[in-house]
């Protein structure tokens, strides 16, 4: 079992930085594979970002790629989302969630936290 817990969500202008984090519980953390997903109102969750179980390989959707960076301490049973050059566009809930061994579709997922609402103003 792995529990995930995100923060570091609010409101930001456009152009903007936010750092969001996801604590998980549970010794097995690093065996898991880490993606991010987000949720606007009326729209399908979808794939932000994931990390390997090592940090060695990261994906990114189009849409976030050269902006968004995820990252992960092992240490700290911590995945990290930077999101730099913040559009209106990717306002929405970030989700951040855990699979093993490897995966891109929110389906896949096994573990998921409850949110944090991101918020980007024009």
């Amino acid at each position: 079992q792995v529990q995930l817990v995100e923060s570091g969500g609010g409101l930001v202008q456009a152009g903007g930085s936010l750092r969001l984090s996801c604590a998980a519980s549970g010794r097995t953390f690093s065996s898991y594979a880490m993606g991010w997903f987000r949720q606007a109102p009326g729209k399908e969750r979808e794939f932000v970002a994931a990390i390997s179980w090592s940090g060695g390989s990261t994906y990114y959707a189009d849409s976030v790629k050269g902006r968004f960076t995820i990252s992960r301490d092992n240490a700290k049973n911590t995945v990290y989302l930077q999101m730099n050059s913040l559009k209106p566009e990717d306002t929405a809930v970030y989700y951040c969630a855990a699979t093993q061994p490897w995966a891109t579709g929110w389906a896949e997922y096994d573990y998921w936290g409850q949110g944090t609402q991101v918020t980007v103003s024009s």
